[in-house]
């Protein structure tokens, strides 16, 4: 039976004729990267004690104090016009030009329609004011505005009320007009004017527009918080920080040996009970329940924070407006390390704070290495001004970015931990990998990179995010038990630990809970005795033989 066979159609407790094993591990032999394998079930490295832990084993709990709309949909599910929300792009065609709106040069001049094809120029990330009206922004971030002689170009730097258009929606079909009550329409000459004559109904006249949504992929706090509307958002987000995370999550967790949890926070935490609009409170009191949890289950915390002012990589988990990555300018960069500050004199001297993270997965392509580094610097010394042991955890840049980069930097002489995301996933690179050669690469890649990085004689190594998951379909539970014990081998010989991404989900393999309590993720040396990982410890010994016989 070959291999891969085997391993696809049977589970563990299915398994039949030891003689199959035999011959699969044989056929198996020739792939080299077995012989690593066996040596780190066999052999696990040895472990240091980082703050008196055995390592950071952690869980995040992600979606809790900063939203992320994919790991609980149902928080949006009360918005109305839901997929009209701040940073939602959207294309217009005129039904009787048969031609797109276009902010030509991606804003600047006036705006045209006369494109037979929607692309960069042709795309508008909405600002959401109410469920009916909406600012449009252009690409090169220019806002539509009503300027004189009615015509609409895309001059404006900032929004306000001549930049605010009402939307009437009947099905995919819209109409625009101005507060002042004018609509918006497409002319004979290829112009979007807003001096339509009348009340227009639904067929094809000019003011009627084909509205096409392209992207709708921003569902953070920012999303959550302008579109319900400052009451609603704070009853939504109250009943979620209540019933999200729970001290039987601690005690969960605490049962499992996780000894860590990792609790991502918004910079608007600092502002609690009032943020600024349209952030609402509650995240604080929140976070004061996780360190007393932690403290009763005898866990340690790490602060992460996910969403700096401005947006440090333009994603829904850094509650960024529409897409955008201010975060590197000085202002945003100061007010960040007020937050930093905020956090360190209330928490540091806590026993249950493990380590500050200064930023969370700031993007290569936005933010420069040398302004990071600075940032970084400076949040350091603000946590050593209030302790001398407290963890500084540092993210990479996500991207195009070598971790390296953070340990030729310098930024502290103490206690300093650089964080690494090992997601086999969002990257073409492992769209047609199967199975095996997500683990091969595990072996292959992760672990060299982890060795060279521990003897770099720099900071701690911490794979703050991973997750049980991959793009790998209709894995058996065999597979993603094999592939979840090749991670937690590899990311255990990390010097300062691992976190797993993340506690819940709706989606069943990136939660946790689900994973442990189904047995798709098996946690500990003590399921090193189970008849599970006797029959790996079986391949993998074939695996060894073949190899060493090869040899000969």
């Amino acid at each position: 039976m070959p291999i891969m066979a085997c391993l696809q159609s049977c589970t563990w407790d299915k398994l039949g004729d030891k003689k199959d094993f035999v011959l699969a591990s044989v056929e198996m032999g020739r792939w080299a990267f077995g012989v690593l394998i066996l040596l780190w079930v066999l052999f696990p490295l040895a472990n240091s004690s980082v703050d008196g832990l055995d390592k950071v084993r952690g869980v995040n709990l992600g979606g809790w104090l900063v939203v992320e709309g994919w790991i609980k949909p149902s928080l949006f599910d009360g918005i109305p016009n839901g997929d009209m929300l701040d940073g939602t792009q959207v294309q217009f065609k005129s039904v009787t030009l048969q031609k797109y709106v276009s902010a030509e040069g991606g804003g600047g001049m006036n705006v045209t329609v006369d494109r037979d094809v929607a692309s960069t120029w042709e795309t508008f990330r909405l600002w959401r004011v109410s469920d009916r009206e909406f600012q449009f922004r252009c690409f090169g971030g220019q806002f539509l505005t009503s300027s004189e002689g009615d015509l609409i170009s895309a001059t404006a730097s900032s929004p306000a009320l001549n930049e605010t258009f009402y939307v009437e929606r009947n099905d995919t079909r819209v109409h625009i007009k101005l507060l002042g009550g004018n609509y918006v329409q497409a002319t004979m000459n290829n112009q979007l004017t807003a001096n339509y004559q009348g009340l227009p109904g639904w067929d094809d006249n000019a003011a009627t527009f084909e509205m096409t949504i392209a992207a709708n992929n921003l569902h953070g706090d920012y999303q959550l918080a302008n579109g319900y509307g400052h009451d609603k958002a704070k009853e939504v987000l109250m009943k979620h920080q209540r019933s999200f995370i729970t001290a039987g999550d601690f005690a969960f967790l605490s049962r499992h040996g996780i000894n860590t949890v990792r609790i991502p926070v918004g910079w608007w935490i600092a502002q609690d009970p009032y943020p600024p609009a349209p952030f609402v409170g509650g995240s604080l009191e929140s976070l004061d329940r996780a360190f007393s949890w932690a403290q009763f289950y005898n866990l340690k915390c790490i602060i992460d924070l996910h969403a700096a002012p401005g947006s440090q990589n333009g994603m829904e988990h850094s509650a960024s407006r529409d897409g955008s990555v201010d975060w590197p300018s000085p202002d945003h960069i100061s007010q960040t390390l007020d937050v930093i500050d905020f956090l360190s004199a209330r928490y540091v001297n806590h026993p249950a704070l493990l380590g500050i993270e200064l930023l969370n997965e700031p993007s290569a392509a936005a933010v420069p290495l040398d302004v990071l580094v600075s940032y970084y610097m400076r949040g350091y010394q603000i946590v050593r001004n209030y302790s001398s042991e407290a963890y500084v955890i540092i993210c990479q840049r996500i991207g195009n970015a070598d971790p390296m980069e953070l340990y030729q930097a310098n930024i502290g002489d103490s206690n300093i931990v650089v964080d690494l995301h090992y997601y086999n996933l969002f990257d073409p690179y492992f769209d047609d990998m199967n199975a095996m050669e997500n683990i091969q690469f595990i072996y292959e890649s992760r672990v060299p990179q982890l060795q060279s990085l521990d003897s770099a004689n720099g900071p701690l190594v911490y794979i703050g995010e991973w997750v049980n998951e991959w793009d790998v379909t209709n894995a058996s539970q065999l597979q993603y038990q094999m592939y979840g014990r090749a991670q937690l081998q590899a990311y255990d010989a990390a010097s300062f630990g691992w976190s797993y991404w993340t506690l819940k989900n709706d989606r069943m393999h990136w939660d946790f809970e689900w994973n442990i309590k189904h047995k798709y993720l098996l946690l500990g040396s003590s399921s090193m005795k189970t008849p599970n990982n006797f029959v790996w410890l079986t391949v993998t010994c074939g695996v060894l033989l073949c190899a060493l016989s090869g040899m000969t």
